[in-house]
């Protein structure tokens, strides 16, 4: 059984954690100050470096500002693995909502794929309340969950992830190689103006057909 590690265990961090497990999967958090328990007795929880170290496949929670500098100090633990980078990388506007984008030239998954240049990153999940992430049934109209990376074979895998939180094959758009990330990522830019008139409801910014 392959381990997931999950970077990360805030709210997207911790649901992830608890869905995972719950699917059967060896999962653990890692914090880059451990100490408290995950809040489930399946869920396991160490520091950062020696999460990435153990897994297979590493979930990126962290906030999307800092996890260059975070994870390119994990070159070494994280070679080899399959990091499924479900963050976004913006700056906050006055009230607290995503403001600008921090690489609006690119986007933060294209920067971890030079960074970790023996590590296969894959995007997804980022175009989502994060309740829909572990729930994307909770939706009256399908969700999308799109999907950027270099590699096919790891692609493979994370669909594969995805379906165990719940998500259907139809529901899942492959963009392409992680320079497609940059399109996933700017559609942050859609989702402050949401959480303004609407609040904070599930919603997913997906592709009608």
């Amino acid at each position: 059984m392959t381990t997931i590690a999950i970077l990360g265990a805030g709210r997207v961090g911790g649901s992830l954690a608890r869905k995972l497990a719950s699917a059967g999967h060896d999962v653990v958090v890692g914090r880059r100050h451990p100490g408290e328990e995950a809040g489930d007795p399946s869920v396991r929880v160490t520091d950062q470096r020696t999460a990435a170290r153990e897994a297979g496949i590493v979930i990126n929670a962290t906030p999307g500002d800092t996890s260059l500098d975070r994870l390119s100090d994990l070159r070494a633990e994280l070679a080899g693995t399959i990091l499924v980078d479900v963050s976004n990388a913006t700056r906050d506007a006055a009230d607290g909502l995503p403001g600008d984008l921090v690489y609006p030239d690119g986007s933060l998954a294209e920067r971890l794929q030079r960074a970790l240049p023996e590590t296969r990153v894959v995007k997804t999940l980022n175009t989502m309340l994060f309740t829909v992430m572990t729930d994307p049934r909770s939706l009256s109209t399908p969700p999308t969950a799109y999907l950027s990376g270099d590699d096919d074979t790891a692609k493979d895998e994370v669909k594969g992830l995805l379906a165990d939180l719940g998500w259907r094959p139809e529901w899942i758009e492959d963009l392409g190689d992680v320079s497609t990330a940059r399109a996933a990522e700017a559609l942050v830019l859609l989702v402050p103006h949401i959480l303004r008139r609407r609040g904070f409801h599930p919603f997913a910014v997906s592709l009608a057909r």
